[in-house]
């Protein structure tokens, strides 16, 4: 059985951060140790939530509870996600090390979260800057966005071959993988939601059906890092990982625009999160 700890947000109502992630890397047969990055009732693209971030210190606590008891060498992974304060950064990484030291051979897939305004999705500021200068050199996986994949970079990015660059800059930088998890350049074809993952060594894009929701659901990319992670973990190769999540990601937001919902159908699509009916291709460029 492999474990993650995964630190990120958590919301009562609904499906963002670790309330996407946890139960489909649980579907996939992988168990997680959560760490909420703060509680909201809801998350922010609702356009009101309460409640509040977790104290960065207790990450560290909450981790150190752990090796306390001798498990945290069982660790094989760590995942972030939504931060609610840029202070909470540091301590991640301190999470970081000290999982690696406890199991060498754990991996850190950072999701750097740096918001969206214009959607509703709120992150302080400080984080972005955490995030672009601190992280790349920790992580062993990125797994931005393109807005997030064109801040890492520091430049626009407006076609393909700009984001396969800049994910090969990026991976200079320190992580061996980059998975880009919405990627939008011009000439893109339309009607299709379109993903990329490089490593030092291969390339592969992937493209799924991109659904007409009156709104885009929330919490896709948590969902899309946390099954990467658990496929990666459970043997799969780069490319077998990244069309699992195109197809385990499809299938969930399949089911939530047939439902006519705004949050993710993680329940519904359980059994398609394992084994999806549909398998899209990934292309080696």
């Amino acid at each position: 059985m492999k474990n993650v700890l995964s630190i990120q947000s958590h919301v009562v109502y609904g499906h963002a951060g670790n309330s996407a992630a946890v139960f489909p890397m649980q579907r996939l047969g992988v168990e997680v140790w959560p760490v909420n990055t703060v509680q909201f009732s809801n998350h922010t693209q609702h356009g009101r939530w309460a409640g509040q971030a977790l104290a960065p210190s207790q990450i560290t606590a909450l981790v150190d509870g752990i090796d306390a008891i001798g498990e945290l060498q069982r660790c094989d992974a760590v995942l972030s996600g939504y931060l609610g304060a840029p202070e909470q950064a540091a301590y991640v990484i301190a999470a970081v090390r000290k999982v690696k030291a406890a199991n060498p051979r754990a991996i850190y897939l950072c999701d750097p979260v740096m918001g969206h305004p214009e959607k509703g999705c709120v992150v302080q500021p400080g984080i972005q800057q955490y995030l672009v200068e601190q992280m790349p050199a920790v992580a062993d996986i990125m797994a931005p966005n393109h807005l997030e994949l064109e801040k890492l970079a520091g430049r626009e990015i407006d076609t393909f071959d700009d984001a396969l660059a800049a994910c090969r800059d990026l991976i200079a930088r320190g992580p061996k993988v980059v998975l880009v998890k919405h990627l939008e350049y011009a000439g893109k074809p339309a009607g299709v939601f379109e993903m990329l993952v490089v490593s030092e060594t291969e390339a592969w894009r992937g493209r799924r059906p991109l659904y007409a929701f009156d709104r885009q659901p929330v919490g896709v990319g948590d969902l899309t890092s946390g099954v990467f992670l658990a496929r990666l973990l459970q043997g799969d190769s780069i490319k077998a990982a990244f069309e699992h999540t195109l197809a385990a990601v499809d299938a969930v937001l399949a089911r939530t625009h047939a439902a006519g919902e705004y949050e993710l159908q993680l329940v519904a699509a359980q059994d398609e999160i394992a084994a999806p009916p549909r398998h899209f291709a990934a292309i080696a460029v």
